[in-house]
């Protein structure tokens, strides 16, 4: 009888990756394993060749193996992964080990060391101080060596007491099925220590709450979302394990005149109806100081103009962006009689000149007397 294919056994496509391939076994197996299905032949069937196929695809040089000739490319005689327990390359144990020590908290021997927790800091700044960098500081709220019980845990003049379930190992072995399992000890969570008297100043936890103050540097050209990492500034670890980290968060804080698009920054500068008529020069800001700008007779409201290189240097690299300036044609108010006599007097001028003057409007006028033809009423 044709073997299944070792993909298809385990729910996985061709090209799923390791961690795929380790997540669906350990659900196959924990659903078909006989501890769970006593007495049934299929499940028991289906636990073997899960395992068997995980077996293979678990290994770089079998998958390979398998990918190219099939299952001839990884016959047990020729030291491929057969199926059954027993059989194929590599101790069963390993690979339970493996894949459930997650589940069970597995491990070899002794007391566990805890990684400290990763702690998160959001830091508001400035556009300016975005683009250019600045070192800030901060006070972040941290746990300290308690001085009472200079970090023991237990109230003066007593010390912890070894572990009776697990003798001072941290772990006990458990028994699974046919299966011996290592797991953290219940009662000691893996210190291998008991605290029978605690100090009354830290409840027993060997530290305390405190804070400390750190100088943070956050480099030119950082955006919103960026994160800064500090290595070992997160909570302290356990048992002697090592601190987690600090992600500092950056977090810029809206402009009164700019707005940043990746690199470029972008701005609105309101320009008199007469400077885009006729054209002109105009000031426009950026973040470190101001420039001419030439604004071309005839400029419509809504142009775009691009200064090079007044943008943000990425902090990743990459070239300096650049300044987006868009000009908004303002319509003037307050007007004097005068000067209403002479903008009516323009205006019929203008009118005789029709699209001469006003081409857009003129295309526009068009489009909608086209639109209106064509409808049915």
């Amino acid at each position: 009888m044709a073997k299944r294919d070792y993909y298809e056994i385990l729910e996985v496509a061709q090209n799923a990756s390791e961690t795929d391939i380790k997540k669906a076994y350990r659900r196959l197996a924990m659903k078909y394993h006989p501890d769970r299905n006593p007495g049934d032949s299929d499940a028991e069937a289906r636990f073997k060749d899960a395992k068997e196929a995980y077996e293979v695809l678990s290994d770089p040089q079998k998958r390979s193996a398998y990918d190219q000739f099939g299952h001839a490319g990884v016959d047990p005689s020729q030291g491929g992964g057969g199926g059954g327990f027993g059989r194929g390359g590599g101790d069963f144990s390993d690979i339970f080990s493996d894949v459930f020590g997650d589940i069970f908290g597995g491990g070899r021997g002794g007391s566990r060391a805890f990684r400290g927790s990763d702690l998160r800091y959001r830091m508001e700044v400035t556009l300016e101080d975005a683009v250019t960098g600045v070192e800030r500081e901060i006070r972040i709220p941290t746990q300290v060596r308690c001085e009472t019980c200079e970090g023991s845990g237990a109230a003066p003049g007593s010390k912890p007491d070894t572990c009776s379930t697990c003798q001072g190992h941290g772990e006990v072995r458990v028994q699974q099925g046919f299966f011996s399992i290592q797991q953290t000890c219940p009662r000691c969570s893996g210190s291998g220590q008991v605290i029978s008297d605690p100090c009354k100043r830290c409840r027993g936890n060997g530290t305390v709450a405190d804070h400390k103050t750190l100088n943070v540097r956050i480099p030119a050209g950082v955006d919103s979302g960026d994160r800064i990492r500090l290595s070992g500034e997160g909570e302290p670890g356990e048992q002697g394990g090592p601190a987690g980290d600090l992600y500092v968060e950056v977090a810029v804080k809206a402009h009164p005149i700019f707005s940043r698009d990746g690199a470029d920054l972008r701005c609105e500068i309101p320009v008199s109806v007469t400077t885009t008529a006729l054209g002109g020069e105009i000031e426009v800001p950026t973040l470190d100081g101001r420039v001419a700008l030439r604004v071309p007779a005839g400029t419509q409201s809504g142009k775009v103009f691009r200064v090079r290189g007044k943008g943000v240097k990425p902090v990743r690299g990459g070239p300096q962006g650049d300044m987006l300036v868009r000009v908004n044609v303002e319509t003037p108010i307050n007007l004097t009689s005068r000067q209403k006599e002479l903008l009516e007097e323009l205006a019929d001028t203008l009118e005789k000149g029709g699209e001469h003057h006003n081409p857009r409007g003129s295309s526009w006028v068009d489009s909608v007397k086209s639109f209106f033809d064509g409808m049915k009423f």
